[in-house]
Order: C-alpha cells, then sequence, then structure tokens
C-alpha cells in the first residue's frame, strides 16, 4: 500500500474550521483522523470545528484533555474525539474501547503517538503545525487506504 501526502497552508482560525468542516461532511463511521503536532498547533480546533459541524444540535464540545474521550451523537452517527497525552501507554487506550471505536464510530485522535501498534493501517494522518506568524497554520495530511483521496477532493477547491 502506497502513501500519499497533501500539504495546505491554512492562513487563519477561520480556514482551520473550515477545511474541518469540508472533512466532516465526508466523514462516515470506520474513519479515524489522527490529529498530530505540538501544543498550540490548532489539534483541539481542528477537532472541535468538525465536530460541531456535525452535531444534531448545537453543543459545548470541550477538549478531552481529562476525561480522555468524549463521545457525540452526530449525524453521521457516533463520534469518539480522543486525547491521549496524557497516557503512558498503548495498554491504557485498550481499556478506553478506542480500539472498538475505530470500527464503527467516527475516531478523531489527539496526540496518536500514544497509540503504538494499536493505530488503523486506514486511518487519515493530519499533522498541524503554527506557520509564520500566530494565525496561520501548516497541514500536512498523510494517508495510505484509498478511500481518502476520494473525501480530501474538498481540499483541492
Amino acid at each position: 500500500m502506497s502513501t500519499t501526502r497533501s500539504a495546505l497552508c491554512l492562513t487563519h482560525a477561520d480556514d482551520t474550521t473550515r477545511r474541518a468542516v469540508q472533512l466532516g461532511k465526508a466523514l462516515e463511521p470506520g474513519d479515524t483522523i489522527l490529529l498530530s503536532g505540538g501544543v498550540g498547533a490548532g489539534k483541539t480546533h481542528f477537532a472541535r470545528s468538525m465536530i460541531q459541524s456535525l452535531l444534531k444540535a448545537p453543543e459545548d464540545v470541550p477538549s478531552p484533555t481529562f476525561t480522555l474521550v468524549q463521545s457525540y451523537d452526530t449525524t453521521k452517527g457516533p463520534l469518539w474525539h480522543a486525547d491521549l497525552y496524557r497516557l503512558t501507554s498503548s495498554m491504557e487506550v485498550e481499556e478506553l474501547g478506542l480500539t472498538e471505536a475505530f470500527e464503527d464510530a467516527i475516531c478523531i485522535v489527539e496526540w496518536p503517538d500514544r497509540l503504538g501498534r494499536l493505530q488503523p493501517d486506514t486511518a487519515l494522518h493530519i499533522e498541524l503545525a503554527v506557520g509564520a506568524d500566530d494565525d496561520s497554520r501548516g497541514l500536512t495530511a498523510t494517508w495510505s487506504a484509498e478511500a481518502w483521496a476520494k473525501k480530501l477532493k474538498v481540499w483541492q477547491s
């Protein structure tokens, strides 16, 4: 399976929101997005924007830094948002039930390096980095599952 990469420059927070919403429209249960980047790179902003766009009714979308996982009932089905920053082993991931969610929910995982060998092969990897100024971000998407190429076409418009 070959790996494909796409890079975008997000000029401000609204651009990040727009890209997250566009991707959210293409998601379906079984899709996993792995969000990487340093503290303050925009992972939670990206995830929150996507989740809010998929909710049946508006609600607060807190960072799951302390709860580890937040789940939502969305227009696309169940969605799990995980922040694994505080975990120290992949065994803790299994205890959360996240591996089962990978099969039948949309999953957004911040700090996916904590997954270790449990990272789904079909996941979309998104790396966010602070850009030249405080508002801009670099976004690099990497995937090997062919389905992502079609889902990411919206970013080319």
